[in-house]
């Protein structure tokens, strides 16, 4: 049995894109750990998501943890899921644990971009940080 397609196109199935999501390889992965940038940020860079990154700063805005706002503590893309500091549950023993978030339900707040990879690509993505025109 064939476990990953990299020529597939696309399905109406969600059973096949969810497949698709699980097999596919860590470096495709990756693409999917996007999330949406603040207003300000969305403004200064011109680009509506980015992939998450060890460093960032999110604001939870699903579920348990909603409102919370911290860093990205780990990434793990295997499971496609984020860890946030101060997103945490204290088990019966004391300790504490991350909860596993996804992207998906985080807003980027602020972007570490100490890495020089991360600052070229989004220089490229919006040259001289000016807006493109819009219509002719």
């Amino acid at each position: 049995m064939k476990l990953f397609s990299a020529g597939w196109k696309s399905s109406s199935k969600v059973s096949k894109q969810r497949k698709y999501r699980l097999n596919s390889a860590l470096h495709l992965k990756r693409n999917f750990l996007a999330a949406p940038l603040a207003p300000d940020l969305k403004a200064r860079y011109d680009t509506r998501s980015l992939t998450v990154r060890e460093g960032d700063t999110v604001k939870i805005m699903k579920g348990e943890f909603k409102g919370v706002t911290g860093k990205i503590n780990s990434v793990n893309l295997r499971k496609s899921t984020v860890y946030v500091d101060g997103a945490g549950r204290v088990r019966k023993d004391g300790t504490k644990s991350f909860f596993p978030l996804r992207p998906s339900g985080l807003m980027l707040v602020e972007i570490s971009v100490e890495d020089k990879k991360r600052a070229a690509s989004l220089a490229r993505k919006n040259p001289g940080n000016k807006k493109p025109a819009k219509g002719k």
